[in-house]
């Protein structure tokens, strides 16, 4: 059994606690990544990551607004956390 496959079962047999867990970490690791993307400025590119990061997370609150399949849901949270940790590892390499 993959790694994916048994996070998603864990994910489906708590799906209330982990969808409320999930916007959190979205929400965080989102604003994380958007407030080190505005740390250099307020131009054109930096506000193009904004709304990249703006859009996918709340794609992800979407999925759970709109009582999408559990699977379409935690592949977002996936899709999210990964789109937003690349941001802020860009950032923080940046910065160094």
């Amino acid at each position: 059994m993959s790694l994916y496959q048994k996070c998603f079962d864990i994910f489906s047999k708590q799906y209330l606690m982990y969808a409320m867990l999930g916007v959190l970490v979205s929400s965080c690791l989102g604003a994380g990544a958007a407030m080190l993307a505005l740390h250099n400025g307020h131009g054109f590119f930096q506000m193009a990551q904004v709304a990249i990061l703006v859009a996918v997370c709340m794609g992800f609150n979407a999925t759970i607004l709109s009582d999408r399949k559990t699977r379409i849901v935690f592949n977002w949270f996936l899709i999210s956390a990964a789109v937003s940790s690349v941001f802020l590892i860009i950032h923080l390499i940046a910065l160094l």
